[in-house]
């Protein structure tokens, strides 16, 4: 998620309550390293961001990761900065890739050992695509306020994001180093994930994480890609703000 901005990061919390209903969220904002573009061999350090739906409280129904053990429903974001060509002297002839918004949606289940999720979310801007992402993490507390969780991920795609980011059609073929080559859809890598937590108030944090994941299939078979290993890893300060109504 480089270059990702919440504004929300300050919000007040408004305290009018009527009916007992709460929504409480939890925002991020910090910087990491990660690959400069899907497939690179290098990293570039950025900004980065969060935000976790911690509970909705509405009439009863109560949804989101604080909704307690079992299964729950949320939503699901991730931003992916834009690949620009001239950016990256191997890359030259490509066509440049626009920023892009992915939105969607998810199923969790969460128990006091263990957190696993599952994701869809159709992108916009860059690609127009679906992808799905996977992920278990094991979580282990330390103490009163750190807590460690590992396990873990996974990312799908469609044809056409995969195309979007590992393809090369044959106008980019005549106007730079690549052969052409069509990217199916197919999982796109997989790996583990690790974070570490220290819950300094009630509602301020600071999340060191670190994910290590390997290109699959099609995405790791494409010329453009310099590394199938892809690290990332980054430093985040939350903040949980709740507002009732």
């Amino acid at each position: 998620m480089r270059g990702m901005m919440i504004a929300a990061l300050c919000c007040p919390t408004l305290a009018f309550a009527q009916a007992g209903n709460e929504l409480g969220v939890t925002v991020g904002l910090g910087v990491q390293s990660a690959p400069s573009y899907f497939g690179s061999d290098s990293n570039s350090l950025g900004p980065t961001g969060s935000f976790a739906l911690d509970q909705l409280d509405f009439n009863g129904l109560t949804l989101g990761s604080g909704a307690g053990t079992g299964f729950s429903f949320g939503g699901s974001l991730r931003y992916i900065s834009p690949r620009k060509a001239s950016d990256h002297s191997e890359l030259q002839g490509l066509t440049d890739i626009d920023a892009a918004l992915e939105l969607g949606g998810g199923l969790r289940y969460e128990a006091p050992t263990f957190d696993a999720f599952a994701n869809l979310r159709n992108g916009f801007g860059g690609h127009d695509s679906v992808v799905a992402d996977f992920g278990l993490d094991f979580i282990q507390p330390l103490g009163t306020q750190w807590e460690l969780r590992a396990g873990p991920r996974a990312l799908w795609g469609s044809e056409g994001y995969n195309q979007t980011y590992f393809g090369v059609t044959e106008a980019e073929s005549d106007a730079s180093s690549f052969e052409q080559y069509d990217a199916g859809a197919g999982l796109v890598r997989a790996g583990l994930a690790a974070s570490l937590s220290y819950q300094v108030t009630p509602d301020w944090g600071v999340v060191g994480r670190i994910r290590y994941e390997e290109l699959q299939g099609d995405a790791a078979d494409s010329p453009i890609v310099q590394s199938k290993d892809q690290v990332t890893a980054g430093i985040i300060i939350t903040r949980r703000v709740s507002f009732s109504f």
